[in-house]
């Protein structure tokens, strides 16, 4: 878990030509996507279609990875921030509760930028792996040159679920994905970029990494 520390960000979307300035609160951000090793360890599941300790999990919806961040807390001795509800249809943050969650895509896209203002951290084939130097395959986490703050694989590698819900009014419950993944072309890998899924959906380059509220601890 990397620190990332307080600031402002502005957020865009490409279809609604919209943008919007969110305040972030010191968070801790995990360094790397969750690996397959670390996903099993926690839940004893291996979903991914590639198989390596190292690579990124992948093959999990919105619903495994805030489960995930949930049976990781009450591992470590944290209080679960997610609460669900007795259907299992909805979900709650608390905000009060020290255990894991997902990031916010506001803490997401500030992480990623890192205090740089180009549309990448850094040169595209020294910080992801994209379709143009992937090989069109999954790849360990790590291997790239990390952000100015330490984190690695943001862009590129999986895409990774956020928080987030897209857009209520329009995709309902769909939930936001940045990052890019390993067969994506070189502009779907950029900081401000932002997909949408179903929290449901799982497929070979959607992954995610882990937060925290609060910048110790």
């Amino acid at each position: 878990m990397v620190t990332v520390p307080a600031g402002r960000v502005v957020l865009s979307d490409r279809r609604t030509e919209r943008s919007w300035d969110v305040g972030v609160e010191a968070c801790r951000l995990g360094a790397v996507p969750v690996t397959q090793a670390f996903y099993a360890r926690v839940t004893g599941q291996r979903p991914s279609a590639a198989r390596g300790d190292r690579l990124p999990v992948e093959g999990v919806s919105w619903w495994d990875a805030v489960r995930f961040c949930n049976a990781l807390s009450v591992r470590e001795g944290l209080a679960p921030v997610y609460q669900f509800a007795d259907d299992g249809e909805g979900v709650a943050w608390d905000a009060s509760a020290d255990g894991y969650r997902l990031p916010t895509e506001a803490e997401w896209e500030y992480a990623c930028r890192a205090g740089t203002s180009g549309p990448r951290y850094g040169a595209l084939d020294e910080v992801a792996w994209y379709r143009g130097n992937s090989e069109e395959r999954l790849r360990d986490v790590g291997g790239k040159r990390p952000t100015p703050w330490g984190h690695y694989d943001l862009l590129g590698n999986v895409w990774e679920w956020c928080w987030d819900v897209y857009d209520p009014e329009v995709y309902g419950t769909y939930r936001v994905l940045r990052g890019g993944g390993w067969f994506d072309e070189h502009w779907s890998c950029r900081a401000s970029v932002r997909r949408r899924s179903h929290p449901t959906f799982r497929v070979d380059d959607v992954g995610f990494r882990v937060a925290r509220s609060g910048g110790g601890g």
